[in-house]
């Protein structure tokens, strides 16, 4: 509850209108078995008015005019219940926003490392369906709450003052479907839980599937991967049809104790009218009472029960709003950025106590180019890992002489330019993926940046030219395009300093690769360039090249130094000019 009502901040006159209207509302609603009772034995029968005499004084004894007063009073009551509905929806929904806002900012601040661990399943339930049963809770339970307390106290204060020893028997089993609800709620909570965490690993199962789809196909992997669906599905069904079979025990249970103690009032109440100790209006009053009194009594359970899964719901979604995000400090800074790079006895080790890195020494200037090669687990993205801030480092990388961990590190990011070997593209033409880092480019860098990536004639050849609108993931081009066409969207960028090749050149023929880093040397001369790749022709013409093997420099030094002695760069050297 703590939780809940720290989300109505902000909305807590809102929720007290919604909620002075139900009061309102359920005030108009006890008030017609009153008249009721008023029309059957003071209008109808010869009983006295008491409190109602004034109806009678103003309209004398006319069943017509109560029937009036009922319409009017629901008619009332019709409105404060528009009031309530429209209140309460309005603040949840604000506060859905709020809180779907709030997540997305989060998830962009947090991390690199709870990225990679958490599953993108997971993540989309907690922001979607986790907040639906939040928005919900607020924009229907939470005002219920205050109608059920004020509704109870209110009923048995009126049948209290109709009869009281009839009232005893009319609450009889009500403690009872109290304590029957709370028990029902730690029940459901715990499987609530179990049923959302197993619908999180379904989507988890769906989005990787959908991700994958071309792995999936090339590899023939449907059947594995529909009864991977399968299992989890079936996990989620078995979960979520346990939770529903404690609903059913719990509402037939409670329907069952419900018409127990309705049939405890009539049986006692028409008992005690033909005694005449009750009148039949006030018999009728109480049977109509009781329906009243049991609804919000049962409603409880219900409530208990969306309560248990707004707990679990808020939970989740607090877990990713507790966490650790990435923040600068007040002592580090935004200097200009040239690309001088010095790595000084760079070690590294992950989280999880594998070590990465050990000893990493090397000098690049301005303008020079860096190559890197090794096998895979080396270390080679690693090093860019930490060049972009991602990790936390020992020893010493300076970038400009200054000390890589005094630099912000949205700053140092803007000034490094990185081409993934699987670069990720939008479901949107093709300059929009182009120009997607830079808001206020011109036409001509689009063209400019496309021509030095060697994509642009492959680009006026489609249908719509740069106007074509690509798949999701660029899945409708090649592998070869999708890699050029990252690389104009990275060097589009004119503040890039550091520009970064992980791999992303092995897709497209040697040719255009020579053309594409001949180009980039023409356009950026003064940038820093970082290329990692497997195909020594790419790194040739670098002006330092490092060959890394299980985190370690094994060797460094210009292609032809490493050509001309024995070691894993001759060695694959020999070997790619024998297959070429």
């Amino acid at each position: 509850m703590r939780n809940i009502m720290k989300y109505l901040r902000g909305y807590g006159g809102v929720f007290f209108l919604a909620t002075l209207s139900i009061i309102i509302a359920t005030i108009m609603q006890l008030a017609t078995p009153i008249l009721i009772k008023y029309a059957v034995d003071s209008v109808i029968g010869t009983e006295p008015a008491g409190n109602l005499q004034f109806i009678m004084n103003l309209f004398g004894k006319n069943l017509v005019s109560v029937v009036w007063i009922i319409v009017v009073i629901n008619l009332i009551r019709g409105i404060f219940l528009f009031l309530k509905g429209y209140l309460s929806s309005y603040a949840a929904e604000n506060i859905a926003e709020n809180m779907k806002n709030s997540l997305y900012k989060q998830i962009q601040y947090m991390t690199y490392e709870y990225h990679t661990k958490k599953e993108t399943g997971d993540m989309i339930q907690r922001c979607t369906s986790d907040v639906e049963t939040i928005r919900k809770f607020l924009g229907v339970q939470i005002v219920d709450l205050g109608r059920i307390i004020f509704m109870v106290l209110l009923t048995i204060g009126i049948m209290m003052s109709l009869n009281f020893k009839l009232t005893l028997y009319a609450v009889a089993l009500i403690p009872i479907l109290f304590g029957f609800s709370f028990i029902f709620f730690t029940k459901v909570q715990k499987n609530f839980k179990k049923s959302d965490e197993a619908e999180g690993a379904l989507t988890t199962v769906l989005q990787e599937n959908l991700s994958g789809v071309r792995v999936v196909r090339a590899f023939g992997r449907e059947k594995y991967e529909i009864d991977k669906f399968e299992e989890a599905n079936l996990k989620h069904k078995t979960v979520t049809y346990k939770l529903l079979e404690i609903l059913s025990y719990f509402w037939s249970s409670s329907d069952l104790l419900t018409l127990a103690q309705s049939g405890i009032v009539l049986v006692v109440g028409a008992e005690m009218a033909i005694q005449g100790e009750i009148s039949i209006g006030t018999l009728i009053a109480f049977i109509t009472y009781e329906s009243m009194l049991l609804w919000p009594v049962k409603q409880s359970g219900r409530l208990l029960s969306e309560l248990g899964k707004t707990t679990v719901a808020i939970t989740r979604v607090e877990e990713i709003l507790n966490e650790v995000i990435e923040h600068d400090l007040p002592e580090e800074i935004e200097p200009e950025i040239k690309g001088d790079i010095k790595f000084d006895t760079v070690n590294f080790t992950y989280p999880d106590g594998k070590r990465a890195l050990e000893d990493i020494s090397f000098d690049l200037k301005q303008g020079q180019t860096l190559g890197i090669l090794g096998s895979t687990g080396s270390g080679k993205s690693t090093m860019v890992h930490l060049l972009q801030r991602l990790y936390e480092y020992e020893g010493s990388i300076k970038i400009d002489g200054l000390e890589l961990n005094t630099i912000k590190k949205q700053w140092i990011r803007k000034k490094i330019g990185l081409i993934l070997q699987e670069p990720y593209l939008y479901a949107k033409t093709v300059k929009e993926n182009i120009g997607i880092t830079k808001r206020d480019y011109h036409e001509q860098d689009i063209y400019s940046a496309a021509q030095t990536a060697s994509i642009h004639d492959s680009i006026v050849e489609f249908k719509e030219g740069y106007e074509t609108v690509l798949g999701e993931k660029g899945v409708s081009l090649s592998g070869g395009q999708k890699q050029r066409v990252a690389i104009s969207r990275t060097i589009i960028d004119k503040e890039k300093r550091i520009l970064v090749f992980d791999d992303s050149l092995s897709a497209v023929d040697t040719e255009t690769d020579l053309k594409i880093r001949r180009a980039l040397s023409e356009r950026n001369k003064d940038v820093t360039t970082i290329i990692i790749s497997h195909r020594i022709t790419t790194l040739a013409e670098a002006d330092v090249i490092i060959v890394l093997d299980e985190g370690r420099i094994i060797q460094k030094g210009s292609h032809k130094e490493l050509t001309e002695k024995e070691g894993l760069y001759k060695r694959i050297w020999d070997l790619q000019k024998m297959v070429s």
